[in-house]
């Protein structure tokens, strides 16, 4: 089938039956009428939509190798150059829609799922490995259009280096029981963004004890039995575009994920009970730089959304003339010129990988992704000094419907706009900035691929393999 729309993304969700908590109460009827989802699957739907734009589709789609469909671009082999720049660009154009604030828009997934298809010769030949297993789920989920979300990590139980866990029944995720036709897991996994409003989830687990029973990777739907999504409350704290104009419509829930005894199928696994692979196969395929490629590109137009909300508040209440704002503006162009060049350069130092496929230059990306934590709270931070009393100053858009109407356009006016005006802007630089899905959007560009710390020793070694440091 060809690339789907908004409309066909909806129904098939809704027609799933996914087990889904929110609020200590399991979602009953459909998912995309729940107020916790709604406005963020009503965004997702938006998305699939734009792939049937005439004047984008050549932009977001091209023709599939095996059923000559339109399928979404995003699923694209780079074999060039110029496929990365396509791919780029298509990141792009659906970054636009959501300002880069859907960390988990479906073109992520797609492009981790692609990038592994690419890397199958990795698994070639290694016990309990299953390469056309991987290569299928490829097809399938382009030939699908799948939404799909993704848990990598352990419950936070213990995170001391020498932590082996001892209780009877798993709390990380376990390969529990294993037959003919396929293996039984148990226990949990976090952190499933977009968890429970997805057709399925993919699930990739590294073993740090050498237990080859939580060293695995497979995708399920995402209602098969025993699976069960368990929801943090929604930061979308209303649906008024006025009061939440960012939260209200791209809050991407987070889900703790709990396997109770679920089965997947062995066409479902594409490797199992072999901790070298589990622990080396995203380092050695281009998991890593295509994945990156993506995110980066989705981050430079985040950046760019920040600086034109920032300008927008400095000419509204005329602070343009003062050095101080003009430096702070200033760290936030350094930063969107720092990763657009860094990006440019992944691609035009691109060369062809040993499993055929073009692999952008993998250290601007890893430099990128290492500034972008520390920068992206900085650029937080100026918007609250620029807003300053502003951003607290913010009446709701029922206020604005009462008879106040007239002395609140009159006494929080700006240079440039009228209360209700000067209002709307400073909502939205507080609902990205302060707000709770603000907070949650900074803590998730802090730790977006990890510990920084941590990653500052995979930059380390990366360079000292390239350049013998």
């Amino acid at each position: 089938m060809p690339s789907i729309t908004g409309e066909q993304y909806l129904s098939r969700i809704d027609q799933l039956g996914i087990e889904v908590w929110v609020d200590g109460e399991q979602i009953q009827g459909k998912l995309s009428e729940h107020h916790a989802l709604k406005g963020i699957m009503k965004s997702q739907a938006e998305l699939y939509s734009m792939q049937h734009d005439e004047s984008l589709q050549q932009e977001l789609t091209y023709s599939s190798p095996t059923t000559s469909n339109l399928v979404g671009l995003s699923f694209l082999q780079p074999k060039t150059k110029e496929d990365l720049v396509k791919r780029r660009k298509m990141v792009q154009h659906y970054a636009s829609y959501h300002h880069g604030l859907m960390g988990r828009s479906p073109d992520y997934m797609n492009t981790v799922i692609t990038a592994l298809a690419c890397s199958t010769d990795y698994l070639q030949g290694k016990e309990n490995c299953y390469p056309a297993h991987l290569q299928a789920y490829y097809e399938y989920a382009r030939e699908h259009d799948l939404s799909i979300t993704h848990t990598f990590i352990d419950p936070q139980v213990n995170r001391s280096k020498f932590y082996i866990e001892f209780d009877e029944k798993p709390i990380a995720a376990t390969i529990i029981e294993q037959n003919d036709d396929g293996i039984i897991v148990d226990g949990a996994k976090l952190l499933a963004t977009q968890g429970g409003m997805t057709d399925e989830i993919f699930v990739m687990s590294g073993s740090n004890d050498g237990d080859g029973n939580r060293a695995f990777a497979f995708a399920i739907p995402s209602n098969t039995k025993g699976l069960k999504f368990v929801c943090r409350e929604s930061f979308a704290l209303g649906e008024s575009e006025f009061n939440y104009p960012l939260s209200s419509k791209f809050d991407e829930i987070d889900a703790l994920v709990i396997f109770d005894h679920v089965f997947v199928p062995w066409e479902r696994v594409f490797y199992a009970n072999n901790v070298h692979v589990a622990n080396t196969f995203a380092q050695n395929s281009l998991f890593r730089p295509l994945s990156l490629h993506q995110v980066v590109s989705r981050q430079v137009k985040k950046t760019e959304f920040l600086i034109t909300l920032a300008c927008a508040i400095v000419d509204s209440i005329q602070i343009e003339e003062h050095a101080h704002v003009q430096q702070k503006i200033v760290e936030m162009l350094v930063l969107q010129e720092t990763l657009d060049a860094l990006l440019l350069k992944s691609e035009q130092n691109a060369q062809m990988h040993k499993f055929g496929y073009i692999c952008p230059q993998r250290e601007p990306l890893e430099v990128a992704i290492l500034i972008y934590p520390k920068m992206y709270p900085r650029m937080v931070e100026i918007i609250q000094l620029l807003g300053a009393s502003g951003l607290v100053n913010i009446p709701t858009e029922k206020t604005f419907q009462t008879e106040l109407n007239s002395d609140l356009n009159h006494f929080l006016q700006s240079k440039s706009h009228l209360g209700e005006e000067r209002v709307k802007l400073f909502r939205m630089a507080w609902d990205l900035t302060m707000s709770p899905f603000g907070t949650r959007q900074t803590l998730y560009e802090r730790f977006f691929f990890g510990d920084p710390e941590r990653m500052f020793g995979a930059i380390y070694n990366l360079y000292k393999e390239k350049q013998d440091l």
